[in-house]
């Protein structure tokens, strides 16, 4: 198996951004592919705000030239055939909407060389969901990152029973290229081990609130001094992103979680609360 040097990252969102600015603080060589140059002009900026975060967080010695040099190795296209013509590993953040991805790895198994590995980084569904629509199922697994992947860096690999073992082994050696811990799963998990822990605790705290027991604040402060932890739930909801919440919620089949991506929508996201990346969402920033 070939080192993997060429990476293709599919969605410039907040954590798809953060994704392809990580492997190329690395060294790595990568395109970021959106559907529109319109999107591409708001992955500018976002380049541009991690760079800087790079910088005021210092992760490397060199951080600073290190970040400019980042912003060299990035190149972004809204043309999906140049941008997988050459990859190694392509790394697909696009929305957690099963017709999405479909769509995503049908075009993809069309238009990558044999060559290329393809990653999802989807936190709610299995590879196995998507492994048919690859067209490579032996060169299919999940990558997924954290979010503020600079700061939590952990990089959980996860592979279905037809990927090949070297597959896996080269992420996990990309995954260590590019700054990262791999958490290495040994079989299928929803919600890898992350989302696994986190899941519960955030809908613990969304049945609160709509259960009117306490307010958002009350909530994050009492997570916050009883655990010694920098951040409550609903500080986390902010940081995810509140429209991969309702996606998540929406997809559900508990009535709960459905009720909860209703109060999403009216109550935030419809009124461009869409947290910390839109400047509020429970909190202002």
């Amino acid at each position: 198996m070939a080192k993997i040097a060429k990476v293709t990252v599919l969605g410039t969102g907040v954590l798809g951004s953060q994704i392809a600015f990580q492997a190329a603080y690395f060294g790595y060589d990568v395109i970021a592919y959106d559907i529109s140059d319109e999107v591409l002009e708001t992955a500018k900026r976002r380049f541009a705000g991690l760079a800087k975060a790079y910088k005021a967080d210092k992760i490397m010695a060199a951080s600073d030239l290190q970040a400019d040099a980042a912003l060299e190795h990035l190149t972004l296209t809204s043309n999906l055939t140049e941008a997988v013509a050459d990859a190694d590993l392509v790394i697909e953040a696009v929305p957690e909407i099963l017709a999405v991805k479909r769509e995503t790895y049908t075009r993809l198994s069309q238009l990558a060389p044999a060559k290329t590995i393809f990653a999802t980084n989807s936190s709610t569904l299995l590879p196995s969901d998507m492994k048919a629509f690859t067209g490579r199922p032996e060169k299919f697994l999940a990558l997924h990152y954290a979010n503020q992947v600079w700061r939590y860096n952990t990089a959980e690999i996860m592979g279905t029973t037809d990927t090949d073992p070297a597959v896996y082994a080269a992420v996990v050696e990309f995954a260590i290229g590019s700054g990262l811990i791999p958490i290495e799963l040994k079989k299928e998990k929803a919600g890898y081990v992350l989302n696994s822990l986190l899941v519960p605790l955030l809908t613990a705290a969304a049945g609160l609130l709509q259960g009117g027991y306490a307010d958002v604040d009350t909530i994050d402060k009492t997570w916050r001094i009883a655990t010694g932890t920098l951040s409550g739930p609903f500080q986390i909801y902010d940081l995810i992103g509140l429209n991969t919440a309702y996606n998540v919620a929406l997809a559900s089949s508990d009535p709960r979680m459905q009720s909860w991506a209703v109060f999403l929508k009216e109550t935030y996201i419809d009124k461009g609360k869409l947290g910390m990346a839109s400047g509020e969402g429970f909190y202002k920033y």
